[in-house]
């Protein structure tokens, strides 16, 4: 092959590669996709559930395969839009290796996690209030807004 037909080459593979980075999903992960429901009158809830959600129904939080999470917290969404470093309701993280989970309650103990904050509880949800799910499972991110209805 001449020097010409080197160069098609070349500009072929590089415009190739462009539309494979730029117009395909080849290379990225997929993007975690989380759902909630509230219960409003749950069968068996544990004791942080309870403490969690006094006066709106129980959220639970589903994911679309399970995760191995390494951090899950919840914020009110007014407070952490005017401050990203918000207090927030309900801080939990994975010191060591989190079992997969697919879903969980808001409150609940997470298997492999405990609060960021030793004996911490989580603050009770308030009813009508919008809230942000924030999860970390490893390289993968993700948030979810939710508002929890009252009981």
């Amino acid at each position: 092959m001449d020097k010409k037909q080197w160069i098609y080459l070349a500009v072929f593979v590089v415009l190739a590669a462009v539309f494979v980075c730029a117009f395909t999903h080849w290379g990225r992960r997929p993007a975690m996709q989380i759902s909630h429901t509230a219960v409003s009158n749950p069968r068996r809830i544990g004791p942080r559930v309870r403490a969690g959600s006094a006066n709106t129904a129980v959220v639970t939080f589903n994911f679309d395969r399970p995760y191995r999470f390494t951090e899950i917290k919840v914020v009110r969404l007014a407070d952490w839009k005017t401050n990203k470093f918000a207090l927030p309701l309900w801080h939990l993280i994975s010191d060591s290796n989190s079992v997969p989970t697919r879903k969980f309650n808001y409150g609940a103990a997470v298997r492999g996690m405990k609060p960021a904050l030793t004996k911490a509880w989580p603050d009770p949800l308030e009813p009508n209030v919008t809230c942000r799910l924030f999860v970390t499972a490893g390289s993968v991110k993700g948030w979810h807004d939710f508002t929890p209805p009252p009981k």
